[in-house]
């Protein structure tokens, strides 16, 4: 691509992505506030400003500390129906997974798992996410895979739960919700460090 071709491209990314001095802030509730600010006219006159709806509708991150978790609450009682009803085609009707898609119940071994050098046993929710809230963040964005965005948040609070307690990490009752979710310490956590690398030859 030529270098005018390249910037045409970046242009209309830019234009179609609200990308400028617009700002944005999530409350605590989850909603995001888009706050409109002078946006140069897209170049080449291609593209136009994202709106503040389409970038909401993109704005859906959950990060590690629940910063985005909506209001709505879920129980593993609940989430079962929504796991039968929309996920065990993929995964199992125990989340035991197949030969297409991941198994995502089990906590074996429950010590000490050797990522880097242990084949035989599956990484799972229980053995190897290192965040509870983070699952919220996956389930609400990319499952089902044939319909991701599909789930309301209730039901994904559901299936969380019944995920979590189904690798024994919440009781059979738990309520999971923006509240409770980021309380939860999960197995694996201690298994991941913070990557402080600076560079040099041992940096690859």
């Amino acid at each position: 691509m030529n270098p005018h071709g390249r910037r045409l491209a970046v242009s209309v990314v830019v234009a179609a992505l609200g990308c400028g001095p617009g700002t944005s802030r999530r409350d605590a509730g989850g909603t995001t506030e888009v706050r409109s600010a002078v946006v140069p006219a897209p170049a080449y006159g291609v593209g136009r400003p994202a709106t503040a709806a389409e970038v909401a509708a993109w704005d859906l991150d959950v990060n590690p500390a629940g910063d985005g978790l909506p209001p709505g609450s879920g129980t593993p009682a609940r989430g079962a129906a929504i796991w039968a009803a929309r996920c065990a085609a993929c995964h199992g009707e125990h989340g035991e997974g197949n030969e297409r898609y991941p198994r995502l119940v089990g906590r074996e071994p429950s010590v000490g798992f050797p990522f880097g050098r242990q084949l035989r046993h599956a990484r799972t929710v229980g053995n190897y996410w290192p965040y509870a809230t983070t699952l919220y963040d996956y389930i609400r964005r990319a499952m089902p895979p044939t319909a991701p965005g599909s789930l309301e948040p209730d039901e994904i609070y559901g299936v969380v739960a019944w995920l979590l307690a189904g690798n024994r990490i919440v009781a059979a009752n738990a309520v999971i919700d923006a509240r409770t979710l980021p309380e939860i310490q999960m197995p694996a956590r201690d298994r991941f460090v913070d990557d402080d690398r600076t560079g040099g030859k041992e940096f690859r």
